[in-house]
Order: C-alpha cells, then sequence, then structure tokens
C-alpha cells in the first residue's frame, strides 16, 4: 500500500479524499468487492486509496475494488464500443492492493447485479447484458438462481509447452513435500493450475504467502490447487474441489476465473472423454462451469454462480 501522510488523512484514517463515497458491499461465493457507481466516469481510484478501502483492519475489506462506469468515458471501453455498442457498462476492476486486473469472474455476476439493485440498468430472467472489461467484451445472463457470465475463449499461455507435456510450469508451496507441477492458463488473466492427489494435502497447503512458479507468466499468475473428484464424473457433471492464491490479493474464498481455469486444466489432463460440464467447490460456495462453442467458432467458458450484495455505507 502507498504511505499517506497523515495531513491527508479523514478522521476515519482513510485518505480523505474517500470521505463521503457512498459504497456497496457484495460477494460472489466467498470472494468480496467494494462496489461504487461512478456512471460519468467523474472520479479516478488511485491504487493507494483502493488499498486503504479494501484493507480488512482499517478499511472496509475486500479481495477487489468494482468502479461501475459508461464504457464511453474510459478509452478501454471507448475501444469496445467501436464493435459491441451496446457495452454501455464497463468494470473497472482493480485487486485488493490496489493493482489494476483485466477481469474477475466473481466480480462480474456481482458488477451486473450492483447495476440492477443501484437501477442503473434492467435484466429479467433468460436476458443478457454485455459488459466491458480490460479482458474484452463479457456477456451475462441472469439465471433463476443469480448468473451466467460466457468468460469467452481459454488458451494455454505456454502453448507449445502445453501441448507436448500437459504441464508447462514448476510450483512449490508451503506444506507441499515436494515442488508440482503445473498448466498455465489464460482467462483473459493469467491462471497456473496445479493438482493435487488428496483433499488432505490441499488442505495442508500454505497459502499466506505467493506460491513459487517458474517460469511464471509475464504480469504474474493466480495459482490453483485443484483435487479431481473420484469419481471424476457423476452424473455427466466433472466434480473439483479448488484453493486459490490470487496475485495481488492472497488467498481468497473464491476465484470464477481460477475455477474457469481449474476447470480447463482438468478437461485437458482427463482427454476426450471428459465431459463439458464441471461443478467446482470453493471454499466460499460451489461454481458452475461449462464448455460451449462461442459465435467465432472457438470454445468459450460459461461461469454460473450467485452474486450477493450484503451492506451499503458511506466512508467518514
Amino acid at each position: 500500500m502507498s504511505t499517506t501522510s497523515p495531513a491527508a488523512l479523514s478522521a476515519s484514517g482513510l485518505p480523505s479524499g474517500l470521505a463521503g463515497l457512498a459504497f456497496a458491499k457484495g460477494h460472489g461465493t466467498g470472494n468480496d468487492f467494494v462496489l461504487v457507481a461512478d456512471p460519468d466516469g467523474l472520479r479516478d481510484y488511485d491504487a493507494g486509496e483502493v488499498a486503504a478501502v479494501c484493507d480488512r483492519h482499517n478499511g472496509i475489506g475486500a479481495d477487489g475494488f468494482i468502479r461501475a462506469v459508461r464504457s464511453e468515458h474510459l478509452p478501454e471501453g471507448q475501444a469496445l464500443l467501436q464493435t459491441n455498442p451496446d457495452a454501455e457498462w464497463f468494470m473497472d476492476y482493480r485487486n485488493g492492493d490496489g493493482s489494476v486486473s483485466e477481469m474477475c469472474g466473481n466480480g462480474v455476476r456481482v458488477f451486473v447485479h450492483f447495476l440492477l439493485e443501484e437501477g442503473l440498468a434492467q435484466l429479467a430472467e433468460g436476458q443478457a447484458l454485455p459488459i466491458g472489461t480490460r479482458a474484452g467484451l463479457k456477456t451475462v445472463t441472469r439465471t433463476e438462481n443469480g448468473y451466467a457470465v460466457d468468460m469467452g475463449p481459454w488458451e494455454f499461455i505456454f502453448p507449445d509447452h502445453a501441448a507436448a507435456k500437459a504441464m508447462d510450469t514448476v510450483v512449490d508451496a508451503g506444506g507441499l513435500e515436494v515442488p508440482r507441477p503445473g498448466l498455465s492458463v489464460s482467462m483473459g488473466n493469467p491462471h497456473t493450475v496445479v493438482a493435487l492427489a488428496e483433499l488432505s494435502e490441499l488442505a495442508a497447503t500454505d497459502l499466506n504467502t505467493a506460491p513459487s512458479v517458474e517460469p511464471v507468466p509475464e504480469d504474474g499468475t493466480n495459482v490453483e490447487f485443484v483435487v479431481p473428484a473420484e469419481p471424476l464424473v457423476v452424473d455427466g457433471v466433472g466434480q473439483l474441489t479448488m484453493r486459490v492464491h490470487e496475485r495481488g490479493v492472497g488467498e481468497t474464498q473464491s476465484c470464477g476465473t481460477g475455477a474457469c481455469a481449474a476447470a480447463a486444466a482438468t478437461r485437458f489432463w482427463a482427454g476426450a472423454a471428459a465431459p463439458n460440464s464441471w461443478s467446482v467447490a470453493v471454499p466460499g460456495g460451489v461454481l458452475g462451469i461449462r464448455f460451449l462453442t462461442g459465435p467465432e467458432g472457438r470454445e468459450h467458458v460459461e461461469l454460473s454462480g450467485p452474486a450477493v450484495l450484503v451492506a451499503r455505507g458511506t466512508l467518514l
């Protein structure tokens, strides 16, 4: 977190420029966010301000910070509008440490729920809303129990190594007896997936500090440790249990793009007979993953799960 001089702090101890800021607090399967509405793009937030708000001891506490802004007010949004004129809203997302991030699968569901609760958008069950993100356009459909997001195509970060060996990295973390092989998958943001054999091994893995990944993707990586169920497939649905260390945050209760990456990697390892539907259990709940053909003919990943707002407030 950037340091702030005492003169620039409000009575609450937060940066004084944040005083009076109206916010909501929400989560998707325990992955939590502070959300603010800034439709006309009147106020940007620097890394220090975001980190202060997301601090779990001295701020509101969250894994990420989401600003709801119309796409026309951001360069990235303006570029998207050239080919997707219906993408009115842009999810301006930052990690809890204030760093800018491309995308968050749980966050985009909570973002759409926030838009609806704020009266900034309308969406009936079964209808879809296009959302701009730094990882491109994401289409969010309202379902009976939450929201489903077309996360777009997945791909290998190191395709030559992945295709040849089904592994492309070596990952070490506290609690593991030896380093483990991993597979790096992009969901618009980077992930490295490591398969473990037992739930006890998953529970013993220490994610208080960032795992070591070699080679590490250019922009860093989120690391998912997964345990495939035995049997792997039940009623046509693949079953996984996952924990995640998110770059810029630490261990979180859930990671939507991470669940997509975990399912993609496990499905690749399982071979041609692997199912297209997956259930991924995370500490904060269960996420649904489905592989389908996108409009351009590439394989897309759909993420589904709940979104909840739990509080509203004003910073002092």
